[in-house]
């Protein structure tokens, strides 16, 4: 179901909002990795470095922002924008 890349560049902040957007679609595979470490209790350092290629040592506050905005988002799509993925809207 992955529409674009299975390791994209992710954005500062994720998409806000309760429409399903083309980067939810791109990021479907992020979002289940961040996802999956969240359920490990992994360490948002660790998940930002390797799941966002973020560098939280170089830029502790975006990768923190950048790191809860698509884990918050990877919620919503767990929650909710998977209807809009079945329904087949963007």
């Amino acid at each position: 179901m992955p529409t674009g890349p299975v390791d994209p560049n992710v954005a500062d902040i994720a998409p806000p909002g309760s429409a399903l957007t083309s980067y939810d679609k791109e990021h479907l595979v992020t979002y289940l990795r961040l996802l999956d470490a969240h359920a490990e209790g992994a360490d948002w350092r660790e998940v930002a470095r390797v799941v966002l290629h973020l560098d939280p040592e170089h830029d502790c506050d975006q990768a923190r922002k950048a790191f809860d905005s698509h884990l918050s988002r990877a919620k919503w799509m767990a929650e909710h924008g998977y209807r809009h993925l079945l329904r087949g809207s963007a």
